[in-house]
């Protein structure tokens, strides 16, 4: 029997198959495999991502797992990329992370006088891009 998965495990798995259901979910090395029409290979995409297959090593489900957090974090999901969200299960929540320097972080990241600049540019075209979209 398998471990139980963990929360970030089960979260990547269902944005998975958010991903299959809505037809994003694409097979092969950057997607170049095409759609995935059957579930059975949504599903052992799913596993593989989350951490949880039983054909990998743990340090490799360890990886995958690590990769897949990295892609959500940064908004380079099919879902996220379609969608237009900025974080995966930032329904209600903050949107971005203090090291991404979001506007609406919790707590400021430490940064230079250049980077907090930097990141006051970006927060305003963000802002011009979100108001001119609606």
């Amino acid at each position: 029997m398998a471990a139980k998965t963990s929360p970030s495990q089960r979260k990547t798995m269902g944005r998975v198959m958010h991903e299959y259901a809505h037809g994003e979910l694409k097979s092969g090395p950057g997607g170049k495999g095409g759609k995935v029409k059957s579930r059975r290979q949504a599903i052992a995409i799913a596993l593989k991502e989350s951490g949880e297959s039983k054909y990998e090593s743990k340090a490799e489900n360890k990886r995958n797992l690590a990769k897949s957090k990295r892609k959500e974090a940064t908004g380079q999901t099919a879902q996220q990329e379609r969608e237009g969200k900025g974080h995966v299960g930032a329904r209600h929540k903050r949107e971005s992370t203090k090291a991404m320097g979001g506007k609406n972080a919790r707590t400021t990241a430490r940064r230079t006088p250049k980077q907090r600049a930097a990141a006051k540019r970006n927060i305003r075209k963000a802002q011009a891009t979100r108001h001119r979209a609606a």
